[in-house]
């Protein structure tokens, strides 16, 4: 979403145009096509510490799998599960 919002500012398209196209606001539009100016390809991508952490350590993959096998609906549950594992 991020390199076609700055493929469609690049064709002339108004802020508000590519965000109405790529569901954006024109701020973010612009922070993106800024950020593309800056640091070129590499300024799209998702910087290391955003995003959801996550929930459980995969140290031991295969404690982790079977406490999921054990109560699929309850992520919660789940973790406790492992945690006393």
């Amino acid at each position: 979403m991020r390199c076609r919002a700055v493929l469609l500012k690049s064709t002339g398209l108004t802020s508000e145009q590519v965000g109405e196209q790529t569901d954006m606001t024109h701020i973010s539009v612009n922070s993106w096509v800024k950020r593309f100016e800056a640091e070129g390809i590499k300024g799209l991508e998702t910087r290391p510490g955003r995003g959801r952490k996550p929930i459980m350590d995969c140290s031991d993959e295969e404690s982790v799998r079977k406490a999921i096998e054990n109560d699929r609906q309850s992520v919660k549950k789940a973790k406790e599960a492992w945690q006393q594992a």
